[in-house]
């Protein structure tokens, strides 16, 4: 099953996109708006674009999505290994 979603031609003549590409651009916010939402997982976006996990995670950054939801707890965990690292490794 596909959904079709239709969109006036003076959209794409407005942003100078080419139909191509301004489809994968709106799959892009699509699929990114619905991951930060918690609504798909990284995994099944990777597959809807026919990439890897890491490319679908770039691909939404470069977009401004957050790809990384930690809580503060594991953010502050997360800091603190990082400045532990860079300790390690500036002693070197």
């Amino acid at each position: 099953m596909s959904l079709l979603v239709e969109f006036p031609e003076e959209l794409l003549v407005a942003s100078r996109e080419e139909r191509g590409s301004f489809s994968r651009e709106v799959m892009i916010y699509t699929l990114g708006h619905l991951y930060e939402q918690g609504k798909i997982s990284s995994g099944l976006g990777a597959q809807v674009l026919q990439c890897d996990r890491l490319t679908f995670y770039r691909l939404l950054s470069e977009q401004g999505f957050s790809v990384i939801d930690y809580t503060d707890d594991e953010l502050e965990d997360e800091e603190q290994s990082s400045r532990a690292l860079a300790e390690r490794i500036r002693s070197r």
